[in-house]
């Protein structure tokens, strides 16, 4: 799978992209189509790094942003929200919905 990364005030080392990779390699577990991954990394000050990603699958797109003191903090955190949204996605079809509709209904006789 191609992730396609961008940097915005800070340079994308090979040890970020393999990271960011791997946070995404994890998604495909859920055995869904991810198309174009996406992930901005940006250095809001001097020791916080905010962490924009998305990621299309069939049905719907998710995204997920997370900020933190530590690169490698924020990466993990943005990728536990895409695979909470994705594994939400994946089950939406088998929840339990309108309980009320499995009852058996009723039917009236006339008595005569």
């Amino acid at each position: 799978m191609r992730v396609e990364i961008t940097g915005k005030n800070i340079e994308i080392t090979p040890s970020i992209r393999d990271r960011i990779a791997s946070r995404f390699a994890k998604l495909e577990k859920w055995q869904v189509a991810l198309i174009n991954p996406r992930a901005v990394v940006s250095q809001l000050t001097s020791t916080t790094f905010k962490i924009e990603a998305d990621v299309s699958v069939p049905g719907a797109k998710l995204v997920a942003t997370a900020q933190h003191q530590d690169l490698y903090a924020a990466i993990n955190e943005a990728g536990q929200k895409l695979e909470k949204q994705l594994n939400k996605q994946k089950h939406k079809p088998e929840a339990r919905r309108a309980s009320h509709s499995d009852k058996p209904e009723e039917v009236e006789t006339e008595a005569a």
